[in-house]
């Protein structure tokens, strides 16, 4: 009869662990590794009123200048790829895909400028 105590109240627990442990299947969008993601900048977007090529045209949320983020503006997609600059396994300029090249460096330009 003991053995019958302990039981019930294991099962109990386990059945409300079980729910915490299973896998969300609702989603289908795979989030990409922290560590493929650009840093965020300060700022999330440039207004189209700025220079291109300024500290001012730059997209905080891709780290790369806002006159050429293709994520944020897909128009600028075809200028890239009819000069070459595209990488289709990442859906991005190679002037930009970190995986590919991840020595790149794209440096906002300083105050000023």
């Amino acid at each position: 009869m003991m053995h019958r105590s302990l039981i019930l109240p294991l099962l109990a627990a386990l059945s409300l662990a079980a729910p915490a442990c299973s896998k969300d299947t609702g989603s289908t969008a795979k989030p990409e590794p922290a560590a493929a993601q650009p840093a965020k900048q300060d700022g999330a977007h440039a207004p189209s009123t700025v220079k291109p090529g300024s500290h001012e045209d730059w997209c905080g949320e891709h780290a790369v200048p806002e006159s050429q983020c293709t994520r944020c503006n897909p128009e600028l997609v075809p200028a890239f790829k009819a000069t070459g600059d595209w990488c289709p396994e990442h859906g991005l300029p190679e002037s930009q895909c970190l995986k590919c090249n991840p020595g790149l460096k794209i440096v906002r330009p300083p105050k000023g400028s």
